[in-house]
């Protein structure tokens, strides 16, 4: 699961830097290392979803039939009661 918060954006100036020590070819590694970094965190995120969902699919099956179970029960028990009660 994720961390606390949102990640960390760098900053994004209106225009790409030009000469100096920060290239336009170095921003957009930055760039493309940050959005592969967002990518493995969606990855993970997903695959959290996914185990998630499974499991949610398997306890909803699990509930139906405890709900059938009780529904027995509700219908045993009645018919005892009346039968009792003569």
């Amino acid at each position: 699961m994720s961390g606390p918060g949102p990640p960390s954006i760098p900053p994004q100036p209106s225009h790409a830097p030009s000469g100096g020590s920060f290239s336009s070819s170095a921003y957009k590694g930055r760039q493309y290392t940050h959005l592969q970094s967002q990518l493995a965190q969606l990855q993970a995120n997903l695959s959290d979803m996914e185990e998630l969902l499974r499991m949610t699919a398997t306890q909803a099956e699990n509930i139906k039939v405890l709900g059938g179970l009780h529904g027995g029960l509700f219908v045993g028990a009645t018919k005892v009661f009346e039968e009792g009660g003569r």
